[in-house]
């Protein structure tokens, strides 16, 4: 493995390299783009792909969809802190983003979408309840919130190249946006879901990578593992304000119903991995296939994908502490730092200074090309998203026009880049994680109800399912604005009309992430308010539940 490592750091890669991987890429892009614009001629094939993708596209463009940098750079330096407990998300993530999101929730959406001739989001839910004001409701939902997660892919992406790159932030920021502009605005669903297999492919190839030498790094699988076992004491003597929220080491859980507990537990893992289920950008994929059976091989590419990926990012940046700390492989002249240390509180700054520092110059430029894949990739289906909801969901509604252009969307598209580079622009550091945990948490709160709903129960009315995202979105937000101290205190609203930073001092309160409270809410509401409001029509089930349940 030693013979490895200096073979790849002797190979270096100058600078015509570099443009010459560059270019490839981008001409590869292009090409990929410029294919789903030519197979793009009709509403339906710019908004699913004309229900006609492969299995294989399908799981890649959907894992890519669903991990992002905010995954990688963003939780991987999350994992820098926590350290090994943060894999339970990666079970969080293939148990409900994989297997319950594509066997139980994939066949149905499929098969429903198809009946109602559904292409989005909120036109599915819309159309099971047959209620344009639902549809309306939903993607006035997500135009306001999706901008908050595509811009946390952004600042990640350019974090990466900010580090790894040298490139300034800002310019990053714009340079991100632009690329994937062109192939989402002019190719369309088929154009994303191309470029997002191609990206997802280079993922899997670029975290096993990295996984493989960072361990070669550290001296082995065993030795590393063992080397970050033995830095549990550091905690309490470097970070002993850390130790008291309960922080005990790197490969453990942090210590029961503690803060960081409560933090790992209620927001990374609960939030994130049960969220994942009622992502729009994700369950449009499962109407771009044409019938069950391709969902079902789809099932084991995509999860395969996930453990690559981000169980690959989670643990390099767990034992980044390993190689910071090492005298004879750390960085700044030999300092021993632990990981946030050396990003100077800037958890978002741990995985692409790993890659920095440890990682030869070649590896580092194909590694450019794995965090730009992972950007692109993702923010490309929040984009679209965000556009067909604008464009179809919104526009069309509220114009009652039938037109099928495809100019509206593209129109609304253009407006979401715009909106979340700005948003990006004005995050504060740090934000990546959170932001994405904010963002799980409000869709399953706010969805997730009335998608089970949708699917399963034939009692579920449309006052109950108002009623239901109403509470879920109402709840988020109190909980954000007023209970959850991280966000409250930031924000200074509770303060400012109450006189104290968070309605509820007593622990646990102030950590639990509003998603654990939120959500449980949104499902009684939406129980309640259908058993006493009137029920769908018979012509409206038959069609949704037909004797059987796949095509």
């Amino acid at each position: 493995m030693n013979m490895l490592l200096a073979a790849v750091n002797g190979s270096g890669m100058n600078t015509w390299g570099l443009g010459i991987l560059i270019l490839i890429y981008v001409l590869i892009i292009g090409f990929l783009g410029f294919r789903g614009f030519r197979g793009t001629h009709t509403h339906k094939d710019y908004l699913v792909a004309g229900r006609e993708t492969h299995p294989f596209v399908m799981a890649m463009s959907y894992g890519a969809a669903f991990i992002s940098t905010s995954a990688l750079v963003g939780f991987g330096g999350i994992a820098g802190q926590f350290g090994m407990g943060l894999l339970w998300l990666v079970f969080m993530n293939i148990a409900f983003g994989i297997f319950i999101a594509f066997i139980w929730f994939g066949r149905r959406t499929r098969a429903m979408g198809v009946e109602l001739g559904a292409a989005t989001f909120p036109e599915f839910i819309g159309r099971r309840f047959h209620s344009n004001g639902l549809r309306l409701l939903i993607g006035a939902i997500i135009c306001v919130f999706i901008p908050l997660y595509s811009s946390v892919v952004l600042i990640g992406g350019a974090r990466f190249l900010q580090e790894v790159m040298m490139i300034p932030y800002h310019w990053a920021l714009g340079i991100f946006a632009a690329v994937v502009a062109i192939y989402v605005i002019f190719g369309g669903l088929k154009g994303v879901m191309y470029v997002d297999a191609l990206m997802g492919s280079i993922m899997i190839g670029g975290m096993l990578l990295l996984l493989v030498l960072c361990y070669i790094k550290l001296g082995g699988v065993i030795p590393a593992h063992q080397a970050l076992t033995d830095m549990a004491p550091l905690v309490k003597e470097r970070m002993p304000e850390v130790y008291k929220l309960g922080h005990r080491g790197w490969t453990v859980m942090p210590e029961f119903n503690s803060v960081w507990w409560w933090t790992l537990v209620s927001s990374l893992m609960l939030g994130v991995g049960i969220g994942a289920l009622a992502q729009p950008q994700l369950a449009v994929r499962f109407m771009t296939v044409k019938s069950t059976r391709e969902l079902n091989r789809a099932v084991l590419i995509g999860a395969v994908f996930i453990l690559c990926t981000v169980g690959a990012a989670y643990t390099v940046g767990a034992l980044s502490n390993v190689f910071f700390y090492a005298p004879d492989k750390g960085i700044a002249g030999n300092v021993q730092l632990l990981a946030i240390e050396a990003a100077k509180g800037n958890p978002d700054l741990i995985i692409p200074m790993f890659i920095r520092e440890a990682l030869p110059t070649a590896v580092l430029y194909l590694f450019s090309l794995t965090m730009l894949s992972a950007a692109m990739s993702t923010m490309s289906s929040l984009f679209h998203v965000t556009g067909s909801s604008l464009g179809h969901d919104i526009y069309r509604s509220v114009t009652h026009s039938g037109c099928d252009s495809n100019l509206i969307t593209r129109l609304g598209i253009f407006f979401g880049i715009v909106v979340s580079v700005l948003v990006a622009i004005a995050l504060p550091p740090g934000i990546v994680a959170r932001g994405t945990a904010i963002f799980f948490g409000v869709c399953a709160a706010a969805f997730l109800p009335s998608y089970v709903a949708a699917l399963y129960w034939k009692g579920a009315t449309r006052a109950g399912v108002y009623a239901s995202i109403s509470a879920g979105v109402a709840a988020s937000l109190f909980g954000l604005l007023f209970l959850h101290a991280k966000e409250a205190a930031s924000l200074g609203i509770c303060k400012a009309l109450t006189g104290k930073a968070v309605l509820i001092s007593v622990h646990p309160w102030p950590v639990v992430d509003p998603f654990i409270y939120a959500f449980p809410l949104a499902i009684i509401v939406l129980i309640v308010v259908s058993l006493f409001t009137q029920k769908p029509g018979e012509a409206l089930l038959s069609r949704c539940f037909p004797e059987s349940k796949e095509h």
